[in-house]
C-alpha cells in the first residue's frame, strides 16, 4: 500500500476503534491486511491480520489487572477457530501474566506482545 492511502487508513481506524485501532494500523503499518472485529462463535477477534504468509489472531488486553490463563486460553480457541497464530496484546501499562496464565500463554503457543503508545511513531510532534 502507498503511504498517504495507509496513514489515512490507520488514522481512520484509531478514530473508530481506540486502543483495537492503534494496534490493527500497527499491523497495517507493517504492510498486512487487518479485519477488527473478526465474527467467531467465541465472540469477535479484535484483529485478524494477515499477508507475507502468516495469518494472526490478535487480541487486545487493556486492564488494570493481569491476564487471567481462561483469558489466555480464550485467545487460543479463537485463533484456532480461524485458523491463526494467537497473540496478546498487552496495552498501555497493563501488567504481564502471572503464574497459571503465563505457563497457559507457553504452553498454548500464544505470543505476548506490548504496545504502550496511543500514538503512531510518525504522528509524533514536540509540544
Amino acid at each position: 500500500m502507498v503511504l498517504a492511502p495507509t496513514r489515512f487508513a490507520q488514522k481512520r481506524l484509531i478514530a473508530r476503534h481506540g486502543p483495537v485501532g492503534v494496534v490493527a494500523a500497527r499491523y497495517l503499518e507493517a504492510g498486512l491486511s487487518v479485519r477488527v472485529f473478526h465474527p467467531t462463535r467465541l465472540g469477535p477477534v479484535h484483529v485478524l491480520a494477515w499477508g507475507h504468509g502468516q495469518r494472526r489472531a490478535v487480541e487486545v488486553y487493556n486492564s488494570s489487572r493481569p491476564p487471567s490463563r481462561e483469558l489466555v486460553e480464550r485467545v487460543a480457541e479463537k485463533a484456532r477457530l480461524v485458523r491463526a497464530t494467537p497473540v496478546l496484546v498487552l496495552y498501555g501499562s497493563t501488567p504481564g501474566p502471572r503464574g497459571e496464565a503465563r505457563e497457559a500463554a507457553e504452553r498454548l503457543g500464544v505470543a505476548l506482545k506490548r504496545v504502550r503508545s496511543s500514538r503512531l511513531p510518525h504522528d509524533w510532534r514536540p509540544k
